[in-house]
């Protein structure tokens, strides 16, 4: 196996089970087991396994577009309901997962409030990169907004409604939760956007 491919299943199965079971849960011989590699290809790599999650959390980081963006925007034109696809992406995983499904940058910031500067550094890269595509969509709409629309501020809140929203589907086990938060999102975007839709070509 090539150096890079045993770097890149590292990180795999620690995606997999920081995800499953929390950072603090997932001891080094866990992902030493899902791997089915020796401590010293591990070691190689990953000094410790915080350097583990600084990896992981680069690779959430750089894997936005293809692991997240594209599979929720396929033959999405409209930009507003580009951000409407992604929470619809979000949805279907809570059902998949019968309510249990936690997002995994938001569920390690809650877990490691107290984290590494570098550690924090990166999950707050995290939710900038989602901010951004979310405000991008925005702004490529901004003809149907009020001039004044600080699309920043609008895309944090879809943020914090996104997050919110799979917390408390999580916590109630109901995802009702999850779809009266979109609910109330979309109803502020058309109280906005006075439901304007562009012009047909």
């Amino acid at each position: 196996m090539a150096p890079s491919d045993t770097r890149a299943k590292i990180i795999e199965a620690a995606m997999e089970l920081f995800w499953l079971k929390g950072y603090g849960s997932t001891s080094i011989a866990d992902i030493l087991s899902r791997t089915q590699l020796n401590s010293g290809s591990l070691y190689h790599f990953f000094p410790g396994k915080q350097d583990v999650l600084v990896a992981v959390l680069e690779a959430y980081r750089d894997g936005i577009g293809p692991m997240l963006l594209e599979p929720a925007w396929g033959g999405e034109p409209d930009p507003v309901e580009r951000v409407f696809k992604l929470l619809a992406l979000y949805r279907g995983l809570i059902l998949q997962t019968e309510c249990s499904y936690g997002c995994p940058i938001g569920s390690l910031a809650l877990e490691l409030h107290e984290a590494d500067p570098a550690v924090r550094e990166r999950l707050a890269q995290n939710f900038q990169a989602w901010v951004a595509a979310v405000r991008a969509c925005f702004e490529a709409a901004s003809d149907r907004f009020p001039p004044d629309t600080d699309f920043q501020a609008l895309a944090e809140f879809v943020l914090t409604v996104m997050e919110g929203g799979v917390m408390q589907a999580r916590t109630h086990r109901d995802v009702g939760y999850f779809d009266r938060n979109v609910a109330q999102l979309r109803a502020h975007i058309d109280l906005l956007t006075g439901a304007r839709v562009p012009a047909a070509a």
